[in-house]
């Protein structure tokens, strides 16, 4: 399969002969074969010719959840890669909230077989612990051989500090890496929302950020005493982020995340009892918010996540009390992202991550794998259902006012447009 990009603009920050150039690109067979200022091709060729076209190095997404096996009803994951293929990601990470949850190496198997042959490339995560339980170790060793890039029980904090000591020395043995969820459930309990005025104005059990920030503390304790490497998933306190870049000067190995929406939006939101609002970690007050734009830009918070959470209409429909927890942020995480900082550092932010879990970062250079995402960075929209590929329509963007439009995505030699 032949295909030649028209007169787009190359967005690639570390390339200075590149960036913010306008090109023609080609690839051939999967591979960047030619970039120039302009190409001739003959009649076998798929030519592509957007509005306002934009062109960079596909994009990455650390924290995705799906459904299949078990939730099927929120997504399966042919259509989820398609989803996001659609929405600009080449390469994902898939969470373990299935059922069975992935924590063992056939399981594994199975996500990565399951995900093979798509524009988007699915890198399956594995339990920590056996089930999510929380008790006894999965087969970490045995599931990092069979393609498992991390270990983590999604959204399920390790209440036992001596489980996660033993896995932080374990996993050092083949380089692997632990992920640990950031909330003391003692302290959480069953919180909705999180707990300060406006919480309190409205009748809703809170989440402190000290929940967060207790769990932190102690993890990053233990990594200090046990060394090994430690990513801490979807932040959303200014406390957090402190105690995250004290860490870091003292050396430690570890990483985080922040989702999308948690920089986008404040409880003030919750006004409404609209349960798309209901997210773990929960959307906080403003000050949080700006404590994580500033950790983004001062490189205390490694990389942003759309945290893309499927939730089929019986469960979000429900009193507040009872919906749960999670939003979808594929098809939203460009526009919501580039309307608060700009098309080069939201590009920027959308392609890191990649090499924490030992994925290599692709490359825009004649004679690479061609792995590319193409956007308008320019068109302003309210972000509606028509909007929203996946099967479970639980975004908390709805109608919310955006900027920047993604057409699509190249990669694996296969395309997906819009």
């Amino acid at each position: 399969m032949s295909i030649l990009i028209k007169s787009a603009t190359l967005i690639d920050p570390g390339n200075t002969s590149l960036h913010l150039k306008k090109r023609d690109v080609l690839v051939k067979k999967g591979t960047i074969e030619k970039i120039a200022s302009k190409i001739s091709v003959g009649g076998n060729t798929q030519i592509i010719e957007r509005r306002n076209l934009h062109l960079s190095i596909g994009w990455f997404d650390s924290s995705i959840a799906f459904g299949e096996p078990g939730f099927e009803e929120r997504e399966t994951i042919k259509k989820g890669l398609k989803v996001a293929a659609k929405s600009g990601f080449t390469d994902i990470l898939l969470n373990t909230n299935t059922s069975p949850t992935p924590d063992t190496s056939s399981d594994i198997v199975f996500l990565k077989e399951r995900g093979n042959g798509r524009v988007t490339n699915l890198y399956p995560l594995g339990n920590l612990t056996q089930a999510g339980k929380g008790e006894h170790l999965a087969e970490l060793y045995d599931m990092h051989n069979a393609g498992a890039v991390a270990f983590y029980d999604y959204k399920k904090s390790i209440a036992d500090a001596n489980l996660l000591k033993i896995a932080l020395l374990y996993a050092q043995n083949f380089g692997g890496l632990v992920c640990s969820f950031p909330q003391d459930i003692s302290i959480a309990a069953h919180g909705n929302v999180h707990e300060g005025e406006v919480s309190t104005r409205l009748g809703l059990k809170g989440v402190p950020a000290l929940a967060e920030e207790l769990q932190i503390a102690r993890d990053l304790s233990l990594l200090e005493y046990t060394g090994g490497k430690l990513h801490i998933p979807t932040v959303s306190s200014s406390g957090s982020i402190k105690l995250i870049a004290e860490a870091k000067k003292k050396g430690l190995d570890i990483t985080c995340s922040v989702p999308i929406h948690n920089l986008f939006f404040t409880d003030e939101e919750l006004e409404t009892f609209d349960t798309h609002f209901k997210t773990t970690p929960p959307i906080r007050q403003k000050q949080d918010a700006q404590a994580l734009l500033k950790g983004l830009k001062n490189g205390t918070v490694d990389f942003v996540t759309s945290d893309h959470t499927p939730i089929d209409i019986e469960e979000k429909r429900v009193e507040f009390d009872n919906a749960n927890f999670g939003t979808i942020g594929l098809e939203s995480a460009f526009g919501g992202l580039n309307t608060l900082l700009g098309t080069e550092e939201t590009v920027k932010l959308l392609t890191k991550g990649r090499e924490r879990f030992n994925i290599k970062t692709p490359t825009l250079k004649e004679g690479e794998h061609a792995n590319l995402t193409l956007f308008d960075p320019d068109e302003e929209y309210v972000f509606s259902t028509g909007h929203i590929g996946s099967t479970s329509k639980n975004s908390i963007f709805l109608n919310k006012k955006i900027k920047g439009m993604v057409y699509g995505s190249i990669n694996n030699g296969k395309m997906v447009l819009n």
